[in-house]
């Protein structure tokens, strides 16, 4: 699994942050200008990061993908698109077989079946590889 310092390095991959926002839960506040974060006044010496496991990390991408499907499949292309760079990033920190995997295809449907299946979450497009073109008709 990448270490925090790994991840700083890379940046942030998502159009609008939602990474490094998923990310913050595990970071220090004092660590957050590094990261290129703020945290909201009413928040600021209150923040409690969580400890930086795989198992913790595996509970935030399980809501990830859930969220990343719904955005998809209600073809959000934004939220998708956002939620697509956040499970890729999640499954690059992982290190467990899908770090490479960046198919956006309808709206990140690929990436977030494959991570689905890799650990036994709801998987809600069955059979299909996510692709096909229903998955892009209004």
């Amino acid at each position: 699994m990448k270490t925090l310092e790994q991840i700083k390095e890379r940046g942030s991959q998502s159009i609008d942050g939602r990474d490094f926002g998923r990310l913050a839960q595990f970071i220090p506040e004092a660590d957050f200008p590094a990261f290129g974060l703020q945290i909201r006044d009413e928040l600021k010496g209150k923040h409690v990061p969580l400890p930086f496991t795989r198992e913790a990390v595996l509970a935030q991408l399980e809501k990830d993908v859930d969220f990343g499907f719904e955005k998809a499949l209600n073809q959000r292309s934004l939220s998708a698109g956002a939620m697509h760079d956040v499970v890729c990033m999640w499954n690059w920190v992982l290190e467990e077989g899908l770090e490479d995997m960046d198919d956006y295809a309808m709206y990140g449907l690929p990436v977030f079946k494959a991570t689905a299946l890799k650990y036994g979450w709801p998987n809600p497009i069955g059979e299909d590889t996510g692709a096909e073109e229903k998955y892009n008709e209004s």
